[in-house]
């Protein structure tokens, strides 16, 4: 593949035709279902949602899930991915299986929304769920919250050489206007659907996979998250593994995303292939690190900000990425603040960016403030995790002299150098001489800060 030589303006173009808005108005003027959440029943229209399969939405006990008490030939996870038939029994699935937007209103303390219109899906233009999020609130303890299975695959050619264009994805999500929701969610370890074992039949050799899902909001197909007309709708999710993820690629256009995961914020895994495209809204991503490690993005294959607002703050405690792509992170626009104790590479050729290094981990919670030459405020980002390695954007950083860092306000003395993909407290490289004020060219810039 040779994706990183293609043209940055047909890079922008293709991914943002996700946020075509004839795309968004369609889906509002579709003839659109309510399906309202509570754990004494859920309605769909008014009406008590059916529990047989026939119609668009049904419920039922069926969550998938990784059982307790099965041996190695069972699944890849331990102990504590494990969860009784009792505990998952309790949980309410909303299944919608017809094409169409559903608008989610209410709560559901247990339960889970699941998407699936087939295997046949996957090659079906027409095969779209719209989720409009109007004040849901859904929480589930034992698998996703919220899952795509079976939808339209809009880049079945994915890894051919072609950026993505996701403008007709199957699984779509629109956060709407005025609205809060909440979506609260677990995972489920790999389990297997076939397998082989070693020659002893001591342990699993070789594998097939059934299922394995690690966000808290997640898609098996490519996916847009999009916002109303005003895009003040917000989208908080809590997850005890990781956040927002897709198997395929992921464009958030709108609306405002607050993540708060145990392992990455957002997630998208095809190795090589994979997209994660920000072009607008906001995105605020926490990991905690529950997990014991966690990047704010990460990305199996690109990341691309073009537009919007993204602060992320990866694990405190292990070498990771408050930006993380294996084929390179690419910053056309938008604001873009990020903290971690590892980086990986920002390609040149985008909107400006200014990476520091510190010598050691600094602790959370500091307001770290690009000032320029004038004395303009240019951007401001507080770490909520330590850090070692800080990562500013913003239009306002252009070609200039007489830029300050300050930390809390006060004046933090930077040299240009600094090292790349850094662990924890590793020592930066060698730089010229520290001062208060520094130069930005266009590209990326590299700085050590004491």
């Amino acid at each position: 593949m040779r994706r990183r030589n293609r043209p940055w303006g047909v890079l922008c173009a293709l991914l943002l035709l996700a946020l075509s808005p004839a795309a968004l108005a369609a889906d509002r003027e579709a003839e659109a279902v309510t399906v309202t959440l509570s754990d004494e029943g859920v309605q769909v229209d008014g009406e008590a949602a059916p529990k047989e399969t026939g119609g668009a939405v049904y419920t039922a006990h069926d969550i998938v899930y990784y059982e307790a008490g099965h041996d190695f030939t069972y699944g890849e996870g331990t102990e504590a991915d494990e969860h009784a038939p009792e505990e998952a029994a309790a949980h309410t699935v909303v299944h919608i299986v017809r094409p169409g937007t559903y608008i989610l209103r209410g709560t559901l303390s247990q339960g889970q929304i699941a998407v699936d219109l087939g295997q046949d899906a996957r090659e079906d233009p027409d095969a779209v769920v719209t989720l409009v999020l109007d004040g849901a609130d859904v929480t589930c303890s034992v698998a996703p919250a919220v899952i795509f299975y079976n939808v339209y695959e809009c880049d079945p050619d994915a890894g051919q050489g072609a950026w993505p264009d996701l403008s007709g994805a199957g699984a779509r999500v629109i956060v709407a206007d005025g609205s809060e929701n909440h979506i609260a969610g677990s995972y489920v370890a790999r389990i297997y659907k076939s397998y082989t074992l070693n020659e002893d039949g001591s342990a699993v050799a070789d594998s097939e996979k059934l299922h394995k899902y690690d966000g808290a909001f997640y898609s098996k197909m490519s996916m847009t998250v999009s916002g109303g007309s005003k895009g003040d709708g917000l989208l908080e999710i809590d997850a005890e593994n990781e956040g927002l993820d897709t198997e395929m690629h992921l464009a958030v256009n709108g609306g405002r995303i607050r993540i708060t995961s145990g392992n990455d914020g957002i997630n998208v895994n095809e190795d090589g292939v994979s997209v994660a495209a920000i072009n607008g809204g906001s995105v605020n991503i926490t990991v905690t690190g529950e997990t014991g490690e966690g990047d704010g993005i990460d990305s199996n294959g690109y990341l691309v900000i073009n537009g919007g607002s993204v602060t992320a703050c990866a694990c405190s405690a292990s070498a990771d990425a408050g930006l993380d792509a294996e084929k390179g992170v690419y910053i056309n626009g938008g604001s873009v603040a990020a903290s971690g104790s590892m980086l990986d590479p920002i390609q040149e050729g985008g909107q400006t960016c200014a990476i520091f290094t510190f010598s050691r981990p600094q602790t959370g919670g500091t307001a770290y403030t690009v000032v320029d030459g004038q004395g303009g405020r240019i951007l401001s980002f507080t770490p909520e995790n330590d850090f070692s390695i800080l990562l500013l954007s913003a239009p306002g950083l252009t070609e200039g002299d007489g830029y300050t860092l300050l930390a809390d306000e006060t004046p933090l003395s930077v040299a240009a150098g600094g090292g790349m993909n850094m662990g924890p407290g590793a020592a930066p490289g060698a730089g010229g001489e520290a001062s208060e004020t520094f130069s930005l060219s266009a590209g990326v810039n590299r700085f050590q800060a004491a």
